[in-house]
């Protein structure tokens, strides 16, 4: 693991996702002030010591607003990410260990999935099935699936050719068991650099959903809320755009930058060309 103190995308992108985190659980315990609650004498202020970025138009203080919106925006996408996961991963295993018939049906399952936009899609189930948090969480775990299901298949079909699969099958071991055992522990390096990416991708998509009002809803503050509700005010108090911008925009750097690192440190390709 020294390797890891060489990476500095893995480092930044610890260090920014470890604050992102930090940030919302600080905030489930304790916010300067809070996130709901409405001053409309100090509505629209320019940051001071009172409040550090300034208020909204309700007189809320954006700081704790934005504390706040990292729990809402984190866990959507934590949630997303598993849904997506827990379905796809199986999914895919269970076509690479099959292969034939069973594998050209998930496969193009997953190219007719990939056909549509993944945002429109998520604004599709969100529309249909009612705004709120949960069905943002669903909506974008079901597009989740078959991007999990096609990394899973491609990365298991090349360890089933390897001598250690013979070797299990030529002991009589069944497939299910050899897929858990084996195959699924030698591509968990994979699949966690992925689950990074689409964790980012998710934080995205939530931003957008809250942003056109399927997503989280009032009172609970978000980040994609947060900018629908500057975008009115923005020659007046431009900041109220810049703050969840900013935030939205640091959390999805993060994520990136340590699914790049988690890739260098983990790929043995990358570590041999080093």
């Amino acid at each position: 693991m020294r390797g890891a103190w060489r990476s500095r995308n893995l480092l930044a992108g610890g260090a920014i996702t470890a604050l992102m985190v930090l940030i919302a659980l600080v905030s489930l315990v304790w916010t300067p002030y809070g996130p709901t609650q409405i001053d409309i004498v100090h509505r629209l202020a320019t940051p001071s010591a009172a409040h550090p970025l300034g208020t909204d138009l309700f007189g809320r203080d954006e700081l704790s607003m934005l504390m706040a919106g990292a729990q809402s925006s984190l866990s959507v996408a934590l949630i997303a990410v598993i849904v997506g996961a827990g379905i796809g991963v199986p999914i895919g295993a269970f076509a690479a260990a099959r292969g034939g018939v069973p594998d050209d049906l998930v496969m193009r399952a997953c190219d007719l999935a990939f056909a549509f936009p993944a945002l429109l899609t998520a604004v599709m189930i969100t529309a249909l099935a009612g705004p709120g948090a949960i069905n943002a969480m669903l909506a974008i775990g079901i597009f989740n699936i078959p991007v999990f299901a096609r990394i899973t298949r491609g990365a298991a079909r090349g360890v089933w050719g390897r001598e250690f699969i013979l070797a299990a099958r030529a002991a009589g071991r069944h497939d299910t068991a050899i897929t858990v055992l084996h195959v699924l522990p030698n591509i968990a390096a994979v699949l966690l650099v992925q689950a990074t990416i689409q964790f980012a991708l998710a934080i995205v998509a939530d931003a957008g959903l809250s942003y056109v009002g399927l997503g989280t809803q009032p009172p609970q503050p978000s980040w994609g809320r947060m900018l629908n509700d500057a975008q009115t005010f923005i020659w007046r108090a431009p900041l109220l755009a810049v703050f969840p911008g900013l935030a939205i925009t640091f959390a999805v750097l993060g994520l990136n930058l340590l699914g790049d690192g988690l890739q260098d440190l983990l790929d043995p390709r990358v570590r041999r060309a080093r």
